[in-house]
């Protein structure tokens, strides 16, 4: 039986960080990953790379963006973003349920740890293309996110996985744990690495599967009807292993269980996320006008920042008839939206007039479908000027759905739809953790050398999710964590 200091289950960012933080305090690490090669990275994998964190101005900015031009700097607006900022955003977004030292601790550890990740070859960028406009002839970023990882989400994993491999560590493939037993001071992990079963032993385990998005029986049982029917956004393979092997090891289950962030997405994307088709989502509706099947509009576009409001956008559309809905632009709006809107597999409807966009709206309501669209024009107070980098107040009056801020008339032709339904990132469910990463029973007592970090960690989400923390908390807890496991199996705490 081989024998670790430390065993890592799973292979996305927290994963990853968790391995590389481990090993670097001296300890030995294995890293199973479920999935094959090829399909690594986990969720982590199908994100944007973006990443929520505390920062005080362009200094701190430097740190992380260092080859930053001057000509950047001086003709960008990268403002401030305060951990009380931070922290009373996410928390007030879980209707203040968000266990408040573990948040603390992500929120004060944001900058650190991603200076921590540069230093390890993970690069990071000014998020230009998604998350600023230029106003008054300055980029000008918005909610609460400024930076990013170079090649997104893949990116991210290909240098984690490239420093795991320069530092060493021990990573297997197709390494599914299927069982997790305590003995006297170490673990057992009975798992199937390329169909050969095998047995671990380690001193400490740190537990990163991810939720249970990919589960349809779970997602029927917590997050109710019509679920089943999601598209999934990320990794086929987040079905909630981790989960499952930690409660049965008495960790108390934790969070927001009929919780996730689901998201506008192409309503012809495949079932699974697919690591060669990514941009799927559509989550820039903001900047236009979203309708059902039966022409009607049934959510405030404009309500807030799409970094605030696009993870509940799922679930509103999976409610609507034939959990279908489009995403309404015109010509005055088109060019500010970003790449997942240009990719070639998007299902993209154009016509030269609304009328004739109408008619190709397959099984809307066409009539009301044109009511809408004109109601919702005579609407708009046009004596508000339009800036999409702050909450404008250029919003509709007399609507029964309003459009708080950005609404801007659609009468300029070339007009383009985008067929959108529900595709689930993430779930909110989870174990229960401590600041340093240990996994605790219903006691709230430590369970000896069990961590978690990452998406299977409760107590976070609830309800609503800002856009970046979850890469954000999956690096922080995932680092803190490896120090933790490690320091333990040395016997220095």
């Amino acid at each position: 039986m081989e024998l670790y200091d430390v065993a890592v289950i799973g292979g996305g960012n927290a994963a990853m960080c968790a391995a590389i933080a481990a090993h670097e305090d001296g300890a030995s690490v294995i890293v199973l990953e479920r999935a094959p090669k090829e399909h690594r990275g986990g969720n982590s994998a199908f994100t944007g790379g973006a990443f929520r964190i505390a920062y005080r101005g362009i200094d701190d900015l430097l740190t992380l963006v260092p080859d930053l031009h001057p000509d950047e700097i001086e003709n960008s607006d990268f403002g401030t973003y305060t951990e009380d900022q931070f922290f009373e955003e996410v928390v007030a977004m879980s209707g203040y349920r968000a266990d408040a030292d573990v948040l603390e601790t992500v929120v004060s550890q944001s900058l650190p740890t991603m200076q921590w990740m540069r230093e390890h070859g993970v690069r990071f960028v000014p998020i230009y293309g998604r998350q600023s406009f230029k106003v008054d002839g300055k980029q000008k970023f918005w909610g609460g996110l400024t930076v990013e990882v170079s090649g997104g989400g893949l990116g991210l994993m290909e240098r984690l996985y490239a420093r795991s491999e320069q530092l060493g560590i021990d990573v297997r493939y197709e390494a599914r744990a299927t069982g997790l037993d305590r003995e006297a001071d170490y673990w057992t992990i009975e798992s199937e690495a390329e169909k050969v079963k095998q047995s671990i032993r380690a001193k400490s385990v740190i537990l990163a599967t991810g939720g249970y998005h990919a589960n349809v029986l779970w997602r029927s049982k917590y997050l109710g009807p019509n679920w089943d029917l999601a598209k999934v956004r990320g990794s086929r393979y987040n079905t909630g292993d981790g989960i499952s092997l930690a409660l049965d090891a008495g960790a108390t289950p934790h969070g927001n269980w009929t919780g996730c962030h689901a998201v506008f997405y192409d309503l012809n994307a495949p079932p699974f996320g697919d690591i060669n088709l990514l941009n799927q989502q559509k989550n820039y509706f903001t900047l236009g006008v979203v309708v059902n099947a039966d022409g009607k509009r049934f959510v405030d576009e404009g309500l807030d920042f799409r970094n605030y409001t696009y993870s509940a956008m799922g679930a509103r559309v999976l409610a609507q008839p034939g959990a279908v809905a489009w995403q309404i632009f015109d010509a005055k709006s088109v060019d500010l939206l970003p790449d997942e809107y240009r990719v070639k597999h998007a299902t993209r409807i154009t016509a030269a007039s609304i009328e004739e966009l109408a008619a190709k709206l397959d099984g809307i309501n066409q009539k009301a479908f044109l009511q809408t669209i004109q109601e919702y024009n005579r609407s708009i107070d046009a004596s508000v000027p339009f800036n999409p980098a702050v909450k404008d107040g250029r919003g509709t009056a007399g609507l029964s759905i309003p459009k708080s801020n950005w609404a801007n008339a659609i009468d300029t032709g070339p007009f383009v739809a985008y067929a959108v339904t529900c595709g689930i990132t993430c779930t909110f469910a989870g174990v229960k953790v401590n600041t340093q990463g240990q996994v605790l029973d219903d006691s709230d007592q430590a369970l000896p050398g069990l961590y978690a970090a990452g998406e299977m960690v409760g107590g976070l989400y609830y309800v609503k999710y800002a856009g970046g923390v979850g890469l954000t908390a999956g690096s922080v807890l995932g680092r803190i964590s490896g120090k933790h496991a490690a320091a333990l199996a040395a016997g220095t705490v």
